[in-house]
């Protein structure tokens, strides 16, 4: 069984995310999909730098700096840009099924990365999982693979790659310090990117709209991988990483109540499959994978 402690702070992590679609959907109401994605990582930025500085944190060293712009460019530009673009046509609902990929992405790309050899169930429900993600975006969309739904696939394979790398480093520097780091990586980027979004359509946000990006900046880019990493850290990571799971169900959920948008059978059922298939890949890739060469 997982200890009490990890699996509690695991759910509070991903509660924390599952809002993330929902509320990037409210501000691209009255900010650009630019500001939002790279303004919330240079807010989440100025927060970690406090952080590091306040706790003494050891700097990273040689290797580990390229390591780190691998993550940021997952989990801090790739995710938070794509992502705010694809939803400014997208729903939310529909969205959240897309991301659903993300648990199978992140075990197909820390198999890859760790060098381990899952058997080949575990390659073809993962392959089962994205083509049933791909199928439900074309019927969605009303074709196949439909300029929003691109953007959230490769939001998808970005923050896969931030998160399998980031998983490997966090061993070296620290869960929440892998984080921490890789924001104060990319901040040259996204202050530039983020004054550049400005200047071309200055912000005309209501107050509900600079909550939500409040909210992006602080909880999803920032306080929600604290807790999600305690959660790893507390453990045991690989079952505990497996909460992920109910984030795309919580996050339909959210637009539903929140948005007021009508999932309809359609995305309740393409969401439950992803879903099944993303579970049977981490499963399988836990319980049965060879030892890494």
């Amino acid at each position: 069984m997982l200890p009490a402690s990890g699996l509690r702070w695991g759910l509070l992590g991903v509660v924390a995310f599952s809002f993330t679609v929902p509320f990037t959907r409210v501000a691209v109401g009255g900010l650009s999909p630019l500001f939002i994605g790279a303004g919330r990582a240079v807010v989440a930025a100025v927060l970690a730098g406090l952080a590091l500085a306040l706790t003494g944190q050891a700097r990273p060293v040689g290797r580990q700096w390229a390591r780190l712009a691998v993550v940021a460019g997952g989990v801090v530009v790739g995710f938070p840009v794509l992502t705010s673009y694809a939803l400014t046509t997208a729903s939310a609902g529909h969205g959240a099924v897309v991301v659903a990929l993300l648990p199978a992405a992140t075990a197909v790309l820390a198999a890859i990365r760790g060098g381990e050899r899952p058997p080949r169930s575990f390659w073809l429900t993962a392959a089962v999982g994205a083509v049933v993600a791909l199928v439900f975006a074309s019927l969605q969309g009303g074709g196949l693979a439909g300029w929003s739904d691109l953007l959230l696939f490769g939001a998808v394979a970005a923050a896969a790659v931030g998160y399998a790398e980031g998983g490997l480093l966090a061993r070296e520097l620290g869960s929440w310090q892998t984080v921490s780091w890789a924001l104060v990586v990319a901040s040259p980027v996204m202050v530039v990117l983020t004054a550049v979004a400005a200047v071309r359509e200055p912000p005309s946000a209501t107050g509900v709209q600079w909550a939500a990006f409040a909210y992006l900046a602080v909880i999803s880019m920032f306080l929600g991988f604290f807790a999600w990493y305690r959660g790893l850290a507390v453990g045991p990571m690989a079952r505990v990483s497996q909460v992920q799971l109910v984030q795309p169900v919580l996050t339909i959920a959210w637009a539903a109540l929140l948005l007021r948008e009508d999932p309809g059978w359609p995305t309740v059922l393409g969401g439950a499959a992803v879903v099944a298939c993303a579970g049977l890949a981490v499963r399988i890739r836990l319980d049965r994978t060879a030892p890494p060469r």
